[in-house]
């Protein structure tokens, strides 16, 4: 065999699961919109709608991945037989690390014991969601079945289960067919009032005749949401398409263009090629999320209009994202639901530095490529920095309304350049890679840094400048 043939072979193995996973899907948006219509909560019972959702889960992932989908009841059987034998007390920690501890052993097996990145069926992406809802649940159950109301906070209390779930609801709450190839990740008590149609259930009072009536809102159509969020997909997926081979994000530590580009070309270049790599992640998430809008689940009341709202389980806000001017609005709106999932087992749990526990366990989450953990190690320099920016320099600009303005495009630009400082490794998974990105860039970045206390007295000495011209223009 040519050395081409493998290359070109595993090319093709490679694209062959993306188009199986797209065509998987679009079944499943066909499947939700005739799960919505003929098995509605009015039409049928809940253990029906639970019992269907999950036999049609299980066979998309015995579909996708064959065999490996075993894994997927291995570790939702596991956990569950932890739920039900151990301690309420302790049962959430136990959990915890029998459904982590599956997960990464699998990540291990999938990366390290077939051929290093090679292909193999990634059949660990289901499973980091299954992760995130078992864990949840777990926590939830500990909330509402051994602690008093005093001692959670309001979304603690709203979240908490106090009953343990039978199998076939936990099965169909992990497995079911709108989540179980690319989530996204719910909360258990949203998941069964979808189930039991009580998320339509809205209550208000009329003033009639002097006498307050209850009246039932109709219950909204997802239609005009479905519709919406799949041209989403068409032109994410257009652009994706279109963009990726022409800005590959390794290009960026090319010695040639390295050597010859000048440094703020470089950054340029790296913007634009992160540009071209998100709306893969737009097309996967937003074709997910109208899975389930297409099924009845994500309604989330009415906006001021009266228009009804989708977005309960959103997993991103793509302007938001583009237009973010600060790592932490970044942040809050990529991949929303693991970030509340980050923040409700970790963030608001750890008693110590619960920011570096939270990237820590987020890295631990996403697999074992080297790339993820220099990631998340370098996410926690950059919040922090990110904070200290804030607060030491924002002040100055707010005297102003142009000088708020400054400030916003000058946060963008810095937030843009660090979100690709810092996802690069995430990118390119090896430490190699990773190591020579940052070797070509460490050097400009610390010029920057040995400039910080000048740009701040620079910034003051503009802000100071800019209200004093426009006091002038006043009087």
């Amino acid at each position: 065999c040519s050395s081409g043939e493998p290359a070109f072979l595993l090319s093709f193995v490679h694209l062959s699961m993306q188009v199986n996973f797209v065509a998987c899907q679009l079944f499943a948006l066909l499947m939700a919109v005739w799960f919505r219509i003929y098995l509605h909560p009015d039409k049928t019972s809940p253990f029906i709608r639970h019992f269907v959702a999950t036999l049609l889960g299980f066979y998309l992932a015995l579909f996708c991945f064959g065999w490996y989908s075993l894994h997927f009841l291995v570790q939702s059987g596991l956990s569950y037989g932890v739920m039900i034998f151990a301690s309420l007390e302790h049962m959430h920690k136990y959990c915890f690390i029998v459904t982590l501890g599956y997960l990464i052993c699998c990540q291990i097996t999938r990366v390290y014991v077939f051929d290093y990145g090679m292909y193999s069926a990634d059949f660990t992406g289901p499973m980091m969601v299954i992760t995130q809802k078992i864990t949840s649940m777990a926590f939830e159950i500990h909330d509402g079945m051994t602690k008093r109301e005093v001692q959670l906070t309001s979304s603690q209390k709203y979240l908490a289960i106090s009953r343990m779930p039978s199998l076939l609801e936990y099965l169909s709450y992990n497995c079911n067919f709108m989540g179980i190839l690319a989530g996204p990740t719910c909360s258990y008590k949203e998941y069964t009032a979808f189930i039991e149609g009580t998320s339509y259930q809205q209550l208000q009072l009329k003033n009639v005749d002097g006498k307050d009536v209850k009246l039932i809102k109709t219950e909204p159509s997802p239609k005009n949401a479905v519709i919406s969020k799949l041209c989403t997909c068409a032109i994410c997926l257009v652009i994706y398409l279109s963009l990726y081979k022409l800005l590959p994000v390794d290009y960026s530590i090319n010695d040639s263009f390295v050597s010859s580009a000048p440094f703020y070309l470089q950054v340029t270049y790296l913007y634009l090629a992160m540009l071209a790599l998100r709306p893969k992640y737009y097309f996967v998430w937003t074709l997910a999320d109208a899975i389930n809008n297409a099924a009845g689940f994500g309604f989330n009341g009415y906006n001021k209009d009266g228009s009804p709202r989708w977005d309960l389980i959103s997993n991103l806000r793509i302007l938001d994202i583009e237009f973010a001017t600060s790592f932490k609005l970044f942040l809050d709106n990529w991949n929303i639901q693991t970030a509340h999932w980050l923040k409700r087992v970790c963030y608001e749990r750890c008693p110590v530095n619960p920011t570096a526990a939270t990237f820590l366990l987020s890295a631990m989450w996403h697999g074992v490529y080297p790339g993820y953990y220099l990631t998340f190690v370098t996410g926690i320099g950059m919040t922090m920095a990110a904070r200290a920016v804030r607060h030491n320099i924002r002040p100055y600009f707010l005297a102003s309304d142009l000088s708020k303005f400054i400030y916003d495009v000058l946060t963008w630009v810095c937030t843009q350049v660090a979100i690709c400082y810092t996802v690069v490794p995430f990118v390119l998974l090896a430490v190699g890679p990773s190591l020579k990105f940052y070797r070509y860039v460490l050097i400009h970045h610390l010029i920057l840094i040995s400039r910080y206390s000048s740009v701040v007295l620079l910034c003051r000495i503009i802000v100071a400048q800019m209200i004093h011209m426009e006091s002038l223009l006043i009087v």
